[in-house]
Formats: structure tokens, C-alpha cells, sequence
């Protein structure tokens, strides 16, 4: 294969990369329309976890979200690359 083409493959996959840019969500500042974008956690769970932040203070950790109703560990470690816990 020569170079042309191996730039060329390149130059068309880099832009389509960026689809798979991951947004990092901070559970103790993002809001419920952000939150609701991770994984099983839609529109009104999300409303709950800010909710529950603004009642009972920052989380510490991300495990601390089992806190809220109906967030278990399994939602937690499907989403752990996507969030952190900034204090």
C-alpha cells in the first residue's frame, strides 16, 4: 500500500473518531440533563441524584450513589469510565 493511501484511510477515520469522544460527567456539578446522559440512568433518575446531592451534600464517591433510590452497583460500574467525584 503506499503512503497516499495509507493517509488517505487516515485522514477519513480521525473525524469519525470524535464520535467516540467520551464526555466525563462530575456527579456533584453536572446537571440533571447532563447526568441523564450515562448509561441506564435517564431523566428522572437523574432529577433524583441532583436532588439527593442538594439534600445530602457532595457525593465523596462515586459508590456513594448507591445512596439514591434505584441506583445499584450495577449502573454504577457500567458508567464508572464516564464519571467522576470532584469535590
Amino acid at each position: 500500500m503506499r503512503i497516499t493511501h495509507i493517509l488517505l484511510i487516515l485522514a477519513l477515520a480521525i473525524p469519525s473518531l470524535s464520535s467516540f469522544a467520551v464526555e466525563i460527567v462530575d456527579i456533584n456539578k453536572a446537571s440533571a440533563e447532563e447526568i441523564a446522559e450515562l448509561d441506564n440512568i435517564g431523566p428522572k433518575k437523574a432529577k433524583e441524584i441532583v436532588e439527593y446531592r442538594e439534600k445530602n451534600g457532595a457525593f465523596k464517591s462515586l459508590d456513594d450513589l448507591q445512596g439514591v433510590k434505584g441506583i445499584g452497583k450495577a449502573t454504577i460500574e457500567k458508567n464508572r469510565d464516564r464519571m467522576i467525584v470532584a469535590q
